[in-house]
């Protein structure tokens, strides 16, 4: 126990991933990169990522996911979000050891590109829940990367998938040898060889929610949840060197993660934010404690070091609260200057601002959501938090600032057009299919630009 203790407490150090420069060809411009603890565009602007996860491609057997479509691509982007976090799974990508599915990455193809159609970029995520596997009732690794040992839980499903048995030394076993890690890496890289061209895809987001027990939380995160993401940054950028990588922390309620320095190009922190939601202590309208968490993970980036974003975040909407949360964590959001994906696009009427037929939007909700915000701000430009009610935004721009144009997310659906005025304001154009507001501002001109809905 001493020596575990021990071990568990030595400092973190330094991995280095081994990844080739980028090839981006010649519409370098397009792609998405990270440059001074930002994701960037191939112009320097800083890049805001806000919108949707959404889990149609999932393997949840008990459970199947609703479907994603045309409608629901063009209801995100009309909303004026930007990035849409798809699950996909190792399970269907992988169903027989050494063999890829190519009918179901023609299926992720396809979601790609009709997201891509509509203005939303796409950060593919390999989903795992707690369960581990389809074969277990999850969402995951194939039945051929499990344990063949009783699937039994003494407690309701929905707490504790984890603690089963089967579930439980199949996940373990997963991260003690590397027996079944190659077959990850090779179904990332076949992911990314088909992608590798693809500027719409923003990056890989690498294992979804990764849990610790039993191995004592410091020792997995130094030991093996870093090692693996250094791991398979390499197998990936052996095919792909063009997309950011999203790594995440643990997810074991409040604990915090132990962060290994690791050195990667266009690497990005995208951990998760359920404290007071789905994490006690339970919402009661004080922000403080979710502020902490939220400066916690700001921490844990630094540490990286790594952009910050925040890929899921989410309230059960039925619930009293679920407004207020999601203002005050989108407030926090802001005055970070992060971007984040909310849970979930379409799901039941609990979780989803779509239901599962496709046939109600939650509005009430979405304007909450929906608030205005800039999606790529030159150097010099800064917001403050944008209010999805009143529909408002103040943008300050510097002297100094890039002459480059600002684009800003402004949902047509849920807030009347916008009106910019400012003394520095060159030219406004706003267009209600995208929810897209582009702003030109004088050269070497310094103002307050003031947005509000018409």
């Amino acid at each position: 126990m001493v020596v575990f203790t021990v071990i568990a407490y030595l400092p973190a150090g330094t991995m280095t991933a081994s990844v080739p420069p980028p090839r981006y060809g010649d519409g370098s411009q397009a792609w998405l990169r990270t440059a001074n603890g930002q994701i960037v565009d191939g112009t320097g602007r800083k890049v805001l990522l806000r919108g949707f996860n959404d889990d149609a491609l999932v393997s949840y057997p008990n459970d199947p996911p609703a479907p994603l479509d045309e409608m629901d691509a063009t209801l995100m982007q009309q909303a004026g979000f930007d990035v849409v976090r798809l699950g996909i799974d190792w399970a269907r990508l992988e169903p027989d050891r050494g063999r890829i599915n190519q009918s179901y990455l023609d299926r992720v193809v396809g979601a790609v590109s009709m997201l891509n159609r509509h203005g939303l970029w796409v950060i593919l995520d390999m989903h795992f829940r707690l369960g581990w596997s389809p074969r277990f009732g999850y969402s995951g690794a194939p039945p051929w990367a499990t344990i063949g040992i009783p699937n039994w839980n003494p407690l309701h499903q929905s707490w504790s998938p984890a603690l089963s048995p089967a579930a439980f030394t199949s996940d373990t076993y997963f991260w003690l040898t590397s027996d079944w890690k190659k077959d990850f890496y090779m179904t990332w890289q076949a992911v990314a060889a088909r992608f590798k061209d693809n500027p719409g895809v923003a990056g890989y987001d690498i294992f979804n929610e990764a849990h610790p027990l039993p191995i004592p939380p410091r020792i997995f995160e130094k030991s093996y949840l870093w090692p693996m993401f250094k791991e398979a940054i390499e197998a990936i950028g052996a095919v792909d060197s063009n997309h950011l990588f999203f790594v995440e922390g643990i997810l074991l309620l409040s604990l915090n993660t132990v962060v290994v320095h690791l050195k990667a190009p266009n690497l990005v922190y995208g951990t998760h934010v359920y404290e007071g939601s789905l994490v006690p202590p339970q919402w009661n309208g004080d922000p403080t404690y979710l502020r902490q968490r939220f400066q916690q993970r700001a921490k844990e980036a630094a540490e990286v070091p790594a952009p910050l974003w925040v890929g899921e975040l989410g309230y059960d909407l039925g619930a009293k609260g679920a407004t207020s949360y999601a203002d005050a964590a989108l407030d926090e959001a802001d005055d970070l200057g992060i971007g984040w994906a909310w849970w979930q696009w379409r799901e039941s009427r609990w979780w989803g601002i779509v239901d599962r037929a496709g046939q109600l939007v939650n509005m009430e909700v979405l304007r909450h959501l929906a608030r205005p915000y800039i999606i790529a701000t030159p150097t010099g430009v800064h917001a403050g938090r944008g209010d999805g009610l009143r529909g408002t935004l103040t943008i300050r721009v510097d002297p100094r600032h890039a002459d480059q144009p600002i684009v800003i997310g402004w949902s047509a659906l849920t807030l009347t057009a916008p009106i910019t005025t400012g003394p520095c304001l060159a030219s406004s154009q706003w267009d209600a299919t995208t929810g897209r507001l582009t702003l030109q501002v004088d050269a070497a001109t310094g103002c307050q630009l003031t947005l509000r809905a018409g």
